[in-house]
């Protein structure tokens, strides 16, 4: 196809398909001749993983490319390519204290969750606690058990969503693609859910 079909089919405008592979997320089309490149279904594909890593996911052009490069990298690992993809994903440049680290990694050891060294969410879910020390709300520290639990069955589903999938370069893309679209279902999902314990118990006489 041209780049004007690409860019009707991936809603991506001609300019921004052109700077993707500038920029290195988009593989080049094949040239055919003066002025005329042709582009595939991969690329298509491809296109709808960048716009849900840039829309969806937040992320900066480099970070993108990282993710895409992990995932085309054929020995990078499953794990790997998820380390990548998680690490890409917008947090706090705050560092967390001490105190808090080891209060995450305690839940984490309380769960018999295997944990390697750096995993990005043991940053992210202390620079959390490390906000309720500061706001002087340590008593919502009661609620990380129910939210570890409710972490861990959300994992094992995700896990088991993979394991289906025989293609290495599909499954690594369907990694990335849960690991960012799956935060964000998340987030909605609970809002869902708060809306309707509140509403429910406001119903009580």
């Amino acid at each position: 196809m041209r780049i004007s079909e690409l860019s009707r089919l991936s809603g991506v405008s001609t300019a921004s398909i052109k700077y993707y592979v500038r920029a290195g997320l988009l593989h080049e089309g094949v040239r055919e001749g003066y002025n005329h490149t042709e582009y595939a279904a991969t690329h298509l594909e491809r296109l709808r993983l960048i716009r849900v890593l840039l829309d969806e996911g937040g992320l900066t052009v480099v970070k993108a490319r990282a993710v895409l490069a992990a995932i085309d990298t054929p020995d990078a690992t499953l794990l790997e390519v998820m380390e990548v993809a998680q690490r890409a994903l917008p947090t706090s440049h705050q560092p967390a204290s001490a105190w808090a680290l080891a209060t995450i990694e305690e839940a984490c050891s309380e769960h018999d969750w295997i944990v390697e060294e750096g995993n990005a969410g043991l940053a992210i879910v202390a620079q959390v606690l490390d906000a309720l020390n500061e706001l002087g709300r340590l008593d919502l520290l009661s609620l990380l058990p129910a939210y570890a639990d409710a972490a861990d069955a959300v994992a094992r589903a995700d896990v088991q969503a993979i394991a289906p999938v025989r293609d290495r370069a599909a499954t690594a893309s369907m990694v990335v693609i849960g690991t960012v679209l799956g935060d964000r279902a998340l987030q909605g999902l609970r809002r869902i859910a708060q809306g309707n314990y509140v509403r429910r118990s406001a119903e009580q006489p």
